[in-house]
Protein backbone atom coordinates (compact mmCIF):
# COMPACT_ATOMS: atom_id res chain seq x y z
CA UNK A 1 0.00 0.00 0.00
CA UNK A 2 1.31 3.44 -0.88
CA UNK A 3 -0.08 6.50 0.73
CA UNK A 4 0.12 9.97 -0.60
CA UNK A 5 -0.60 13.60 1.15
CA UNK A 6 -2.03 15.56 -1.44
CA UNK A 7 -3.56 18.50 1.11
CA UNK A 8 -2.06 19.45 4.66
CA UNK A 9 -1.24 22.22 6.46
CA UNK A 10 2.03 21.88 5.85
CA UNK A 11 4.36 21.39 2.55
CA UNK A 12 7.79 19.95 2.13
CA UNK A 13 11.06 21.82 1.65
CA UNK A 14 11.80 22.12 -2.55
CA UNK A 15 8.21 20.17 -2.63
CA UNK A 16 6.41 22.86 -5.07
CA UNK A 17 2.61 22.04 -3.95
CA UNK A 18 -0.39 23.85 -2.78
CA UNK A 19 -1.34 23.98 1.17
CA UNK A 20 -4.35 24.88 3.59
CA UNK A 21 -5.37 23.80 6.93
CA UNK A 22 -7.26 20.30 5.50
CA UNK A 23 -6.89 16.50 4.64
CA UNK A 24 -6.48 14.99 1.04
CA UNK A 25 -4.82 11.28 0.97
CA UNK A 26 -3.89 9.41 -2.05
CA UNK A 27 -4.05 5.72 -1.25
CA UNK A 28 -3.08 2.97 -3.95
CA UNK A 29 -3.94 -0.30 -2.66
CA UNK A 30 -4.12 -4.02 -4.13
CA UNK A 31 -4.92 -2.25 -7.36
CA UNK A 32 -7.71 -0.16 -6.17
CA UNK A 33 -7.19 3.87 -6.08
CA UNK A 34 -8.59 5.77 -3.02
CA UNK A 35 -9.22 9.34 -2.17
CA UNK A 36 -9.41 9.96 1.66
CA UNK A 37 -10.84 13.31 2.34
CA UNK A 38 -10.89 16.53 -0.16
CA UNK A 39 -9.58 19.52 1.99
CA UNK A 40 -11.51 22.36 1.51
CA UNK A 41 -10.71 23.79 -1.82
CA UNK A 42 -9.59 22.23 -5.00
CA UNK A 43 -5.59 21.94 -3.98
CA UNK A 44 -5.98 18.38 -3.87
CA UNK A 45 -6.54 18.12 -7.39
CA UNK A 46 -4.37 20.74 -8.49
CA UNK A 47 -1.15 18.93 -6.18
CA UNK A 48 -2.63 15.82 -8.06
CA UNK A 49 -2.42 16.74 -11.55
CA UNK A 50 1.37 17.90 -10.88
CA UNK A 51 1.76 14.78 -9.05
CA UNK A 52 0.54 12.87 -12.03
CA UNK A 53 -2.01 11.05 -9.92
CA UNK A 54 -5.13 9.97 -11.52
CA UNK A 55 -8.16 11.03 -9.65
CA UNK A 56 -10.28 10.38 -12.79
CA UNK A 57 -9.67 7.02 -11.69
CA UNK A 58 -10.77 6.51 -8.23
CA UNK A 59 -12.42 3.19 -7.21
CA UNK A 60 -13.57 4.73 -3.72
CA UNK A 61 -13.75 8.01 -1.86
CA UNK A 62 -13.82 7.46 1.88
CA UNK A 63 -15.08 10.83 4.21
CA UNK A 64 -13.80 10.79 7.71
CA UNK A 65 -16.14 13.42 8.49
CA UNK A 66 -18.33 16.32 7.79
CA UNK A 67 -16.48 19.39 8.52
CA UNK A 68 -15.45 21.77 5.90
CA UNK A 69 -11.97 21.20 5.72
CA UNK A 70 -12.37 18.19 4.60
CA UNK A 71 -15.40 17.82 2.62
CA UNK A 72 -15.35 21.29 0.56
CA UNK A 73 -13.42 19.77 -2.52
CA UNK A 74 -16.68 17.51 -3.45
CA UNK A 75 -17.44 20.95 -5.84
CA UNK A 76 -14.17 20.31 -7.65
CA UNK A 77 -14.10 17.19 -8.01
CA UNK A 78 -17.40 17.00 -8.99
CA UNK A 79 -16.59 19.69 -11.48
CA UNK A 80 -14.00 17.38 -12.33
CA UNK A 81 -15.62 14.73 -13.35
CA UNK A 82 -18.28 16.37 -15.08
CA UNK A 83 -15.64 18.07 -17.45
CA UNK A 84 -14.96 14.28 -18.11
CA UNK A 85 -17.93 13.65 -19.35
CA UNK A 86 -18.29 16.56 -21.54
CA UNK A 87 -15.21 16.10 -22.86
CA UNK A 88 -15.17 12.00 -23.35
CA UNK A 89 -12.19 11.83 -21.18
CA UNK A 90 -11.88 8.05 -19.30
CA UNK A 91 -13.09 8.11 -15.84
CA UNK A 92 -14.94 6.20 -13.43
CA UNK A 93 -17.56 6.27 -10.62
CA UNK A 94 -16.44 5.90 -7.82
CA UNK A 95 -18.51 4.60 -4.54
CA UNK A 96 -18.43 7.09 -1.56
CA UNK A 97 -17.85 5.51 1.86
CA UNK A 98 -19.22 7.83 5.02
CA UNK A 99 -20.88 7.48 8.17
CA UNK A 100 -24.66 8.58 7.75
CA UNK A 101 -24.37 12.16 9.53
CA UNK A 102 -21.61 13.19 7.60
CA UNK A 103 -24.00 15.34 5.22
CA UNK A 104 -25.99 17.10 7.92
CA UNK A 105 -26.03 20.51 8.29
CA UNK A 106 -23.61 22.14 10.84
CA UNK A 107 -23.14 25.72 12.30
CA UNK A 108 -20.74 27.36 14.40
CA UNK A 109 -20.08 30.59 15.79
CA UNK A 110 -22.61 32.54 13.46
CA UNK A 111 -21.73 30.87 10.46
CA UNK A 112 -24.22 29.67 8.06
CA UNK A 113 -22.22 25.96 7.30
CA UNK A 114 -19.60 24.31 8.41
CA UNK A 115 -20.05 21.31 7.24
CA UNK A 116 -21.06 19.85 3.40
CA UNK A 117 -21.89 22.26 1.08
CA UNK A 118 -23.40 19.37 -0.98
CA UNK A 119 -26.44 17.42 0.10
CA UNK A 120 -26.55 13.76 0.24
CA UNK A 121 -29.48 13.55 -2.23
CA UNK A 122 -27.00 15.77 -5.15
CA UNK A 123 -24.00 13.56 -4.14
CA UNK A 124 -26.15 10.77 -5.14
CA UNK A 125 -25.80 12.15 -8.95
CA UNK A 126 -22.45 11.73 -8.96
CA UNK A 127 -20.89 9.11 -6.66
CA UNK A 128 -21.77 5.66 -5.54
CA UNK A 129 -22.89 5.89 -1.66
CA UNK A 130 -22.22 3.81 0.56
CA UNK A 131 -23.08 5.06 4.01
CA UNK A 132 -22.86 3.27 7.16
CA UNK A 133 -22.09 2.39 10.60
CA UNK A 134 -20.48 -0.74 10.48
CA UNK A 135 -17.21 -1.22 8.88
CA UNK A 136 -16.40 -1.28 4.90
CA UNK A 137 -13.64 -3.44 3.70
CA UNK A 138 -12.48 -1.11 0.52
CA UNK A 139 -9.91 -3.98 -0.15
CA UNK A 140 -9.04 -7.20 1.59
CA UNK A 141 -6.89 -5.02 3.67
CA UNK A 142 -7.97 -1.94 4.00
CA UNK A 143 -11.46 -0.73 6.22
CA UNK A 144 -13.13 1.97 6.38
CA UNK A 145 -14.28 1.89 10.54
CA UNK A 146 -17.71 3.29 10.43
CA UNK A 147 -19.06 4.69 13.94
CA UNK A 148 -15.97 5.02 16.44
CA UNK A 149 -16.60 2.98 19.66
CA UNK A 150 -15.68 6.01 22.30
CA UNK A 151 -14.75 4.59 25.77
CA UNK A 152 -11.81 6.47 27.71
CA UNK A 153 -12.80 9.05 29.57
CA UNK A 154 -10.51 11.44 28.32
CA UNK A 155 -11.15 11.86 24.59
CA UNK A 156 -14.20 13.53 23.15
CA UNK A 157 -15.98 14.92 25.61
CA UNK A 158 -16.27 19.09 23.62
CA UNK A 159 -19.13 19.16 21.38
CA UNK A 160 -17.96 22.20 18.30
CA UNK A 161 -21.22 23.90 17.55
CA UNK A 162 -24.59 22.33 16.55
CA UNK A 163 -25.49 19.61 14.17
CA UNK A 164 -29.17 19.98 12.59
CA UNK A 165 -30.42 16.12 12.67
CA UNK A 166 -34.37 16.43 11.26
CA UNK A 167 -34.80 19.69 11.85
CA UNK A 168 -33.87 19.06 15.24
CA UNK A 169 -30.41 21.38 16.60
CA UNK A 170 -28.28 19.55 18.81
CA UNK A 171 -24.44 19.93 20.11
CA UNK A 172 -22.31 18.30 17.56
CA UNK A 173 -20.38 15.86 19.07
CA UNK A 174 -19.12 14.86 15.53
CA UNK A 175 -20.47 11.18 15.79
CA UNK A 176 -19.48 10.64 12.27
CA UNK A 177 -16.27 10.41 12.89
CA UNK A 178 -14.18 7.98 11.89
CA UNK A 179 -11.49 6.34 9.75
CA UNK A 180 -9.43 3.83 7.75
CA UNK A 181 -7.34 1.60 8.92
CA UNK A 182 -4.70 -1.17 6.81
CA UNK A 183 -3.86 -4.10 7.61
CA UNK A 184 -0.48 -4.96 6.54
CA UNK A 185 2.29 -8.05 7.37
CA UNK A 186 3.38 -6.23 10.28
CA UNK A 187 0.49 -4.66 12.25
CA UNK A 188 -2.05 -1.78 11.70
CA UNK A 189 -1.94 1.85 9.47
CA UNK A 190 -4.17 3.28 11.17
CA UNK A 191 -5.43 6.50 9.05
CA UNK A 192 -7.37 9.79 10.09
CA UNK A 193 -9.03 12.96 9.29
CA UNK A 194 -9.49 14.28 12.47
CA UNK A 195 -9.74 12.39 15.19
CA UNK A 196 -12.70 13.93 17.12
CA UNK A 197 -13.95 10.48 18.44
CA UNK A 198 -10.58 10.50 19.93
CA UNK A 199 -7.20 8.75 18.58
CA UNK A 200 -6.75 6.63 21.89
CA UNK A 201 -10.39 5.30 20.89
CA UNK A 202 -9.84 4.72 17.07
CA UNK A 203 -6.67 3.12 17.76
CA UNK A 204 -8.26 0.79 20.34
CA UNK A 205 -11.35 0.58 17.53
CA UNK A 206 -9.36 -0.70 15.03
CA UNK A 207 -7.07 -2.97 16.79
CA UNK A 208 -10.76 -4.95 17.79
CA UNK A 209 -12.57 -4.59 14.15
CA UNK A 210 -8.58 -5.70 12.56
CA UNK A 211 -7.69 -8.19 15.58
CA UNK A 212 -4.23 -7.19 15.48
CA UNK A 213 -2.76 -5.32 18.42
CA UNK A 214 0.33 -4.21 16.56
CA UNK A 215 0.32 -0.38 15.02
CA UNK A 216 3.38 0.62 12.74
CA UNK A 217 1.90 3.77 12.04
CA UNK A 218 -0.91 6.39 12.41
CA UNK A 219 -1.24 8.72 9.78
CA UNK A 220 -3.23 12.05 10.20
CA UNK A 221 -4.62 14.73 12.48
CA UNK A 222 -5.00 13.88 16.23
CA UNK A 223 -7.70 16.61 17.29
CA UNK A 224 -4.60 17.95 19.42
CA UNK A 225 -4.92 21.72 18.78
CA UNK A 226 -5.02 23.16 21.81
CA UNK A 227 -5.86 20.35 24.37
CA UNK A 228 -7.06 20.34 27.81
CA UNK A 229 -4.29 18.74 29.86
CA UNK A 230 -6.36 16.20 30.98
CA UNK A 231 -6.70 15.37 27.26
CA UNK A 232 -3.08 15.63 26.41
CA UNK A 233 -1.84 13.50 29.67
CA UNK A 234 -3.80 10.91 28.93
CA UNK A 235 -2.99 10.50 24.79
CA UNK A 236 0.72 10.86 25.73
CA UNK A 237 0.30 8.14 28.42
CA UNK A 238 -1.83 5.80 26.09
CA UNK A 239 1.15 6.21 22.82
CA UNK A 240 3.71 5.61 25.76
CA UNK A 241 2.06 2.36 26.85
CA UNK A 242 1.15 1.40 22.84
CA UNK A 243 4.52 1.56 21.09
CA UNK A 244 4.10 2.21 17.46
CA UNK A 245 6.74 2.21 15.25
CA UNK A 246 6.13 5.55 14.16
CA UNK A 247 3.67 8.31 13.97
CA UNK A 248 2.79 10.97 11.36
CA UNK A 249 0.67 13.18 13.30
CA UNK A 250 -0.40 16.30 11.27
CA UNK A 251 -3.45 18.44 10.20
CA UNK A 252 -5.20 19.58 13.74
CA UNK A 253 -2.06 18.31 15.88
CA UNK A 254 -0.41 21.51 17.01
CA UNK A 255 3.26 22.19 17.68
CA UNK A 256 3.41 22.04 21.16
CA UNK A 257 1.70 18.36 21.37
CA UNK A 258 4.07 17.20 18.69
CA UNK A 259 6.43 18.42 20.68
CA UNK A 260 5.47 16.50 24.01
CA UNK A 261 4.46 13.41 22.10
CA UNK A 262 8.17 13.49 20.23
CA UNK A 263 9.02 12.38 23.83
CA UNK A 264 7.13 9.28 23.89
CA UNK A 265 6.87 8.20 20.24
CA UNK A 266 8.62 8.26 17.32
CA UNK A 267 7.39 11.08 15.39
CA UNK A 268 7.67 12.17 11.64
CA UNK A 269 7.30 15.36 9.69
CA UNK A 270 4.69 15.42 7.13
CA UNK A 271 3.70 17.56 4.35
CA UNK A 272 2.52 17.69 0.98
CA UNK A 273 3.65 15.47 -1.25
CA UNK A 274 4.97 12.71 0.80
CA UNK A 275 4.70 9.43 -0.02
CA UNK A 276 4.54 6.30 2.51
CA UNK A 277 4.63 2.76 1.64
CA UNK A 278 3.84 -0.44 3.56
CA UNK A 279 3.81 -3.85 3.16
Amino acid sequence: MELTVLVDNNTLINRYFYGEPGVSYFIDDEDKRILFDVGYSDAFIRNAQKMNIDLQELDFLALSHGHLDHTWGLDPLIRLYTEAVLENRPHKKPTLVAHPLTFLTRTVNGLGEIGSIISEEKLSKHFKLKLSKDPVWLTENMVFLGAIERKNDFEAKSPIGKIVNHDFEEDDNLMDDSALVYKSSRGLVIITGCSHAGICNIVEYAKKICEDDRIIDIVGGFHLLNPSEVQLQGTLQYMKQLRPKEVHACHCTDLNSKIALAQVVNIKEVGVGLKLKYE
